[in-house]
């Protein structure tokens, strides 16, 4: 068995093993373990179609489904043509032919239009799908008098007769990235560097909501980026129930939808799954969170690591276009407040930036580059506390850095009042992401360039 290329982008021939005696043949027509390894993408078929044509020059296609598939001949021979319709493809329009008999399988992915004409009497055509048919799905389809048939077209369909010529025929859109958590910081940075993806809140898609997963055609997906959480720490202390609906059993969810649907899903969590007993954080240390906050975010994690497909990104002190620590304290700045700050909490400050960007980097690269798993992601540069933070905030608005306090994590809950305990040393390692090709921002230079574009409340 061998898989070939052809001159449309993902149409794929495999050469099939038949073994045959004096009883006839068989042969291995979908084998997963043996087509994924030899190149097949482990596409995960949930439905299998039969196609009988009784009298050779029976015709029919072009059809171009939003699903993959993976079509074989069990009896006679069929000669077989694919037409590139999805949108934005460098092979659209392109027309490929072959002759399919039991020693030939295709994958044919979603968006290129797929035809056969019979070239035996009881021609028995069969193909594996990655989505169960419905009359609400998306089609789209080509004239079959785009192909140089070997045989008079007989038995054409009218419907079949009908389907436009490629000029006018409709293109398959791709699939696109859902982003849950539209309008955090993130999900903001997020925005200009995915212009065809969808952005939706949490009134849009709730994403602890069982009937909004099923009110959404998840066909027309490839990814799921999810920024949504409860991220109120404190509040998390009396709201136990609400902060693991979003950040615990949510994600469950979400991984149950992309594993169902062959998609990628994209988790973000935070350095509070971490006591912060060790001052660097690797990917393979084991949670030992502090806080319901953190135990929240711990069992998502290993909800969201149920998708086969999943890239569970912590990062932590993030700074965007939105509330944070960092717009806190420029505002105190520029109002004359001398804040008491924390100083035996340390880690390394995110701009929104790159971590938006290093998730797309990932998404970009895929696991053959970045194999899915647990990412940490923050910005590069010194590990700081968050006086140090605090101080570089007010000398970059201008302000003497004296004007800042130091405190203790237990003179400031005297000052404030009692919090839910956060780790001490809150720092990834980041080598496991770097080694991908990504290297964030120095969190110092990000910082600048923050403050700079900050206007004032």
């Amino acid at each position: 068995m061998h898989i070939e290329n052809t001159t449309i982008d993902g149409l794929l021939l495999v050469r099939l093993d038949v073994h045959g005696d004096n009883r006839g043949w068989f042969k291995e027509n979908w084998q997963r373990e043996k087509m994924v390894a030899a190149g097949l993408p482990d596409f995960k078929p949930v439905q299998n179609n039969v196609s009988l044509s009784a009298k050779k020059g029976a015709t029919r296609g072009l059809h171009a489904e939003p699903w993959d598939k993976f079509i074989s001949v069990t009896t006679g021979r069929a000669f077989c043509a694919w037409c590139d319709l999805r949108e934005g493809s460098e092979t659209y329009g392109q027309l490929v032919t072959a002759e399919v008999g039991p020693d030939t399988a295709v994958f044919v992915p979603r968006g290129v239009a797929n035809g056969f004409q019979a070239l035996e009497d009881d021609t028995a055509y069969t193909y594996l799908v990655t989505a169960h048919w419905s009359p609400d799905a998306r089609y789209a389809a080509v004239n079959l008098d785009m192909v140089d048939w070997p045989l008079e077209p007989t038995e054409i369909s009218e419907k079949d007769r009908a389907h436009p010529q490629l000029a006018d025929a409709p293109s398959m859109a791709p699939r696109r990235i859902l982003v849950t958590g539209a309008n955090g910081q993130l999900g903001r940075a997020l925005r200009p560097l995915l212009p065809n993806a969808e952005f939706v809140t949490h009134a849009e898609f709730d994403i602890t909501d069982d009937s909004a997963y099923a009110a959404r055609d998840w066909e027309q997906y490839s990814a799921i980026i999810n920024c949504a959480a409860y991220n109120d720490v404190n509040g998390a202390e009396t709201d136990r129930a609400g902060a693991w609906a979003v950040n615990a059993l949510a994600p469950g969810k979400l991984a149950r939808v992309a594993a169902d649907h062959n998609l990628t899903l994209v988790h973000v969590s935070t350095d509070y799954v971490f006591d912060g007993s060790h001052e660097v954080h690797t990917e393979d240390e084991i949670p030992s969170p502090l806080s319901a906050y953190g135990a929240s975010k711990a069992a998502g994690e290993a909800a969201a690591s149920a998708s086969p497909k999943h890239y569970i990104v912590r990062t932590s002190w993030v700074f965007g276009d939105g509330n944070n620590f960092i717009k806190t304290m420029a505002n105190l700045a520029r109002r004359g407040v001398e804040p008491a700050v924390i100083h035996d909490q340390k880690g390394r400050p995110t701009f929104a930036e790159d971590l938006a960007k290093g998730i797309t980097h990932l998404l970009r690269v895929g696991p053959d580059a970045a194999p899915y798993g647990i990412y940490n992601l923050s910005s590069e540069g010194d590990a700081v506390g968050r006086d140090e933070m605090a101080m570089a905030t007010f000398i970059g608005l201008g302000h003497d850095p004296s004007e800042v306090t130091p405190v203790s994590t237990e003179q400031y809950a005297e000052i404030a009042g009692p919090e839910a305990p956060r780790p001490a040393h809150s720092t990834f390692d980041l080598s496991k992401i770097e080694a991908t090709g990504f290297t964030p921002m120095n969190w110092r230079a990000a910082l600048a360039l923050y403050l700079a574009l900050l206007p004032e409340d």
